[in-house]
């Protein structure tokens, strides 16, 4: 199962995007991002 991964680390929120490139399926999520301490989320 092949799958891609997109994350995008912004100041406001963290953005991700997974393609299953067998399939075409595409999902994403937008969650708060920590600029204080990126590990956290």
């Amino acid at each position: 199962m092949p799958y891609r991964l997109g994350v995008d680390v912004g100041g406001t929120f963290t953005d991700l995007i997974l393609v299953d490139e067998k399939s075409g399926a595409i999902h994403t999520a937008k969650v708060p991002s920590t600029p204080a301490d990126s590990s956290i989320g």
